[in-house]
Formats: structure tokens, sequence, C-alpha cells
């Protein structure tokens, strides 16, 4: 499968540690970092897996410390959002499965193992059900359906997880998509935006996977760096 990570932002909530440190490089311990640590999971439990990493805070850092990947650079990460660095990264959605990720994600084992490298058939983004009140990006479903994702949601039935998988069909819908989006000028825009605007226009049926029961945290504050190297140092 395609593995796309999208490590390109500065990582605004963590300055000043991030003003001279891509946040998906802190370490997890003397030798890991944020982003080796799922690109190593990865490779263990893919074998055949393709992962592409798109930078652009500090990216020579990034492209220094991971090996094996192809990288795609982001040149107008300073203005742009994860919509852009995904365009500079379109080619890579030709393909019959794609796992989109965010950078900054650090997950269980068993979580990439039993859930992030398995293909799907069908749109799926990863949530987290046990996550009801102070969410970052969050989801409201209907069923096995997502209705709609948004920071600005008041109640939800998860928070969404930082990972979206998709099929070939569902790939190249996205592409269109985030061309469009930002050929209009919607380069400031998250990425999974574009997925939103697909349900509302076209209906697109998107749906879930409640990961609530793995350990997993997106690191956008110092208690979530500590979370990570706890889920990290478990497994060692």
């Amino acid at each position: 499968m395609k593995y796309i990570f999208l490590a390109a932002g500065k990582g605004s909530r963590l300055q000043p540690l991030t003003l001279q440190h891509p946040k998906s490089l802190f370490k997890l311990d003397k030798d890991t970092t944020l982003l080796k640590r799922m690109v190593t999971l990865i490779k263990k439990y893919d074998s055949g897996a393709d992962i592409v990493v798109v930078t652009g805070h500090m990216h020579r850092s990034i492209e220094n410390d991971i090996k094996d990947v192809t990288f795609v650079y982001n040149p107008f990460y300073e203005v742009t959002n994860s919509i852009a660095s995904l365009w500079f990264a379109k080619e890579h959605l030709d393909v019959d499965n794609v796992v989109l990720i965010d950078g900054d994600i650090v997950m269980s084992g068993a979580l990439v193992r039993e859930i992030v490298c398995r293909p799907v058939d069908r749109p799926t983004v990863l949530l987290d059900s046990s996550i009801k009140t102070d969410g970052d990006y969050n989801v409201q479903v209907a069923g096995d359906r997502v209705l709609v994702m948004s920071k600005e949601l008041d109640s939800y039935f998860g928070e969404y997880a930082g990972i979206t998988k998709l099929e070939g069909e569902s790939a190249r819908r996205i592409k269109r998509e985030v061309i469009q989006m930002v050929e209009e000028g919607y380069y400031d825009q998250w990425y999974e935006n574009a997925l939103v605007q697909m349900i509302f226009k076209e209906d697109f049926l998107l749906y879930y996977t409640d990961i609530c029961e793995y350990e997993w945290t997106e690191v956008d504050c110092v208690s979530d760096l500590i979370r990570a190297k706890n889920i990290h140092m478990k497994e060692q």
C-alpha cells in the first residue's frame, strides 16, 4: 500500500519547542523520533509499503532522519495548510490503496498492525469514540457513516485520529477535490475539509473505524509528547 505522511507544518502550538525543531522529529528515545517510529512500524507490518513524506518546515532535518522513503517538498508551508501538502503529493493518489497520515501521530504497534496496514474497500477515517470533550478535529456520524468532520462541533461521536484510508476510486475523487479547492484559493484548509466538501456536494460515502480500544495520540502539546513517549516505551 501507499502511505503519505503530511509533515510540513511548523507545529505552532508547540512553539518555542518547534521554532528550530520539526515536531515530527521529537525524540521518543535516543534513536527514535515520532515519524521514524511510525515509518518503522509500517515497514514492519507491510513489507510492500511505499512511503511518501511531505515536508516543509526544516525539511532537510527530516530528510536526514528518515531513510528509504520518497520525499515531497511543500515550499509554501508557511502560508498553506495540509491540503496544499497533499496537492504537492497528488500524483501519489493514483493507487488502489492509500493511507493519509498526519506527521505528528504516535500509535501502538497493535493499532498499526491490525488497522493502519490493512487495505480497505471503502473510504474510512479512524476516530476515537472515547474522546467526547476537548477533541481537536471531531467527527459526527450516523450509523456507520460520517456526517461531518470539523473543529467547530459542540457534540460529536469521537475525535478524528489523524488517519484516512482510501481505496482507488475515493483516492481519485479526493485528488480532484483537492486540486479544485487549491485552484480556488483554499490552500489554507486542512485536507480533511476536502472530504467534508465531498460529503455535502456529492453525497460522498465516508465511513469510520473506531480505535477507542487502542493507544494513540496526536502531539499538539507537551502532555501529548509525554503520552507518546509512554506508548513507545511500553513496547521496548
